[in-house]
């Protein structure tokens, strides 16, 4: 693994992103870090020696400040991890005029990685995209109601958001792939966090109940996938364009993933929603 690069994750003030954060510490990495809460956020920052940066994936305005400054100060940016995200009750609306579950786990790092792209393309990075298993039991995508007002549900709106992860992965391999960016969506376990605990979905009892020590799998365990997928070398730890279910294995997912009109038509649908174009 190259020392010298810089590595953005965000969702970094909690859970999988703090703990990647905390073991790609000692690499010699530059690390900047991404999180909402800023007491949690300077605590990782203090702990890993990391830079960071505030921005509540809430609100898009924050997101463009985030990226202004990202561009401004990194002379490269060698992996993107698009990692912040949850399930939430619903549906809700943000001052921005989507629902939350969707603009937080996609439309968010969707623009971040596009007000990024020049700096990424230049750097020949990696964006790496945390998806989730809840893609393929979940997700059923309709392009005429991305937001899922008609059809929400917590698990539905997750589900869907996180199929929107991979099917960003792979439009990026396609569209950008040969100008030596690369891509990757996974799923990072069903990890201890915080993740369901703002839902009134079944997640909440699984994540927060008796079952937790169960079938959960540890913080740090979650970080490791995450950091494999930062750390790994796109051709040969991973293939760009992919999702992996474990690391080392390309994963099944839902079908809507391999359906390339599919992949263009939410890409540019997503665009449209932002008024931006590739």
């Amino acid at each position: 693994m190259n020392t010298n690069r810089t590595i953005i994750i965000t969702g970094a003030s909690d859970g999988i992103g703090a703990e990647a954060a905390r073991q790609l510490a000692a690499t010699g990495a530059q690390l900047i870090i991404v999180g909402r809460s800023a007491e949690k956020t300077q605590a990782v920052a203090k702990a890993t020696g990391a830079e960071y940066h505030l921005a509540d994936f809430t609100r898009l305005d924050e997101v463009r400040k985030l990226a202004a400054t990202l561009n401004d100060s990194c002379e490269r940016i060698d992996v993107l991890a698009n990692n912040a995200g949850g399930i939430f009750s619903g549906p809700t609306t943000t001052t921005d005029g989507f629902e939350k579950t969707f603009q937080v786990n996609y439309l968010a790092p969707y623009l971040l990685t596009y007000l990024l792209i020049d700096k990424l393309i230049d750097s020949r990075a990696a964006v790496v995209n945390t998806s989730s298993i809840a893609a393929r039991s979940f997700g059923k995508i309709n392009l005429d109601d991305l937001n899922n007002w008609q059809d929400f549900s917590p698990n539905k709106a997750y589900g869907d958001a996180k199929l929107g992860n991979i099917l960003f992965t792979k439009g990026l391999h396609e569209r950008f792939g040969q100008q030596g960016l690369s891509s990757v969506a996974f799923h990072p376990g069903n990890v201890a966090t915080n993740f369901a605990s703002d839902t009134d979905s079944y997640f909440r009892r699984i994540y927060h109940g008796m079952l937790k020590r169960v079938l959960l799998i540890s913080p740090e365990e979650g970080g490791k996938r995450l950091r494999h997928f930062i750390d790994g070398t796109p051709g040969i730890t991973w293939q760009s364009g992919e999702y992996y279910k474990v690391p080392k294995r390309i994963g099944r997912t839902n079908p809507q993933a391999s359906d390339p009109n599919m992949v263009r038509e939410h890409w540019e649908r997503s665009a449209d929603m932002l008024g931006i174009q590739w």
